[in-house]
């Protein structure tokens, strides 16, 4: 007597969904273009919604970048890992900021966007507001002493993404060191990262609504006077940050890990649109964290090199700081001196990094560094506020960029990537689940033996 065994049901494969959201971004953004021109009035109106949107992304940022450190170095068996990818990282941004502040000079000088033009009086007055908001953030010693919380749970409810690494490096290392009875924590911590993401799924629904206030607020506030009046400097900072993105990056990206740009900037197009729907490459930072660890990279090494990016690793910044400094000073007829040029590079590889946390900073660092050197330009930033909002996508899409790149070289270094995996998942072979945000499949979290 023969038994047939009936066949196992397919286990049901959830639709992926997202799609259909990123294509609602699209249709917000047009409109919201639309009703800024149209209801200027009702558009300054509704920009709270960018900005309220925007604010429920930055309250995710810390509790991500906390289970993901956590889990990252909990799982290595060595410290001196860590280590050795914090030093590299920190090295790598160093370099790559004075590289990004040194091309802005350059373009700036051979395109000179500014010769001709002259500044309204109108201008008067914002630059000394702004470098005053640079200054409150001190020096360089200030904003690292900030990073040290004042209690333990103050990182994480201050908002301060440098206190958080700093908090998740702490009890990360404490848990390697505990061995297997640091496992359980670690279990904890690993429940907390998907619940983590699971809200943020949630919250990303909301981006076309955020992407339409954002949008309808600034065209609603310049129209396209300012985008027309100061067309050159924004094709030139365009087209710069593309070049250092496809031609320095990509280079560097191709020769240490043999990626190709191009490929990871599809692989990473979401992130993309999202950044130009609400001008902050921070909406896009857990995504890039979550994006990493699939495209095979370790989390000790996505948790390290990609929260200290955002503060450290700013080459749009960079190209910014440097061009609008040009732009200002031939704009008012005085233009800057070679030596003069030098020394406000100089000052900007360091203010960049100080006035890192202060909202609106590239402005603010621009006012601080002409207050410095030359302050009778300080008046020009007015200017250059009518149109820093369309420039500021250029700004964090490069800075994001520069981050994914350096996650993946870093990685590289410290041969702490998956090449199969990388190759897999950039080949279309692989997908990332928009659903989760979480690779279930990833191997489980190990403890330091002893």
């Amino acid at each position: 007597m023969s038994t047939t065994l009936d066949p196992q049901p397919e286990p049901k494969t959830r639709r992926d969904r997202t799609h259909w959201l990123y294509i609602a971004v699209i249709v917000a953004v047009v409109a919201g273009v639309a009703v800024g021109l149209v209801a200027p009035g009702f558009g300054k109106d509704v920009g709270v919604l960018g900005t309220m949107f925007v604010n429920l992304i930055k309250m995710m940022i810390v509790p991500v970048i906390f289970c993901t450190i956590v889990l990252g170095i909990g799982s290595v068996r060595k410290a001196a890992t860590v280590g050795k990818i914090g030093g590299l990282a920190f090295v790598y941004f160093l370099v790559m900021s004075t590289v990004a502040l040194a091309i802005g000079l350059l373009v700036g000088n051979l395109l000179d966007p500014g010769s001709g033009m002259h500044l309204s009086e109108k201008a008067a007055g914002q630059g000394a507001q702004l470098a005053e908001k640079a200054h409150e953030a001190g020096g360089l010693m200030d904003f690292i002493q900030h990073i040290i919380p004042t209690t333990l749970f103050s990182a994480l409810t201050d908002g301060n993404v440098l206190e958080a690494l700093f908090l998740a490096l702490l009890v990360g290392f404490a848990l390697q060191a505990m061995g297997t009875a640091g496992e359980p924590i670690l279990r904890g911590v690993e429940h907390l990262q998907k619940l983590v993401f699971k809200v943020l799924i949630m919250i990303l629904w909301l981006a076309p609504i955020g992407a339409f206030g954002a949008i309808a607020n600034v065209v609603g506030q310049t129209g396209w006077t300012a985008v027309t009046q100061l067309l050159t400097l924004m094709l030139a900072f365009y087209l710069t940050c593309a070049v250092f993105v496809f031609g320095v990056l990509g280079a560097l990206l191709r020769l240490v890990s043999g990626v190709s740009i191009f490929k990871l900037v599809r692989y990473l197009a979401r992130e993309y649109l999202l950044i130009f729907s609400t001008s902050s490459s921070e909406s896009a930072l857990p995504r890039l964290i979550a994006k990493m660890e699939h495209l095979g990279v370790e989390r000790s090494t996505v948790g390290v090199v990609v929260p200290t990016g955002y503060s450290f690793n700013l080459d749009g910044t960079a190209i910014y700081l440097t061009m609008a400094s040009l732009f200002i000073a031939d704009a008012m007829g005085d233009p800057l001196s070679i030596g003069e040029q030098v020394s406000l590079l100089v000052f900007m590889i360091v203010a960049s990094k100080g006035a890192a946390g202060v909202s609106g900073a590239g402005l603010a660092t621009l006012a601080g560094g002409l207050q410095s050197h030359r302050p009778e330009l300080l008046d020009g930033v007015g200017l250059i506020v009518g149109i820093d909002r369309f420039m500021s996508e250029a700004r964090a899409v490069t800075n994001f960029s520069g981050n994914a790149v350096a996650t993946l070289l870093v990685g590289s270094w410290t041969k702490t990537v998956d090449r199969a995996k990388i190759d897999a998942v950039l080949g279309g072979r692989d997908p990332f689940d928009e659903l989760t945000m979480v690779d279930n499949h990833a191997a489980p979290v190990a403890v330091a033996a002893h």
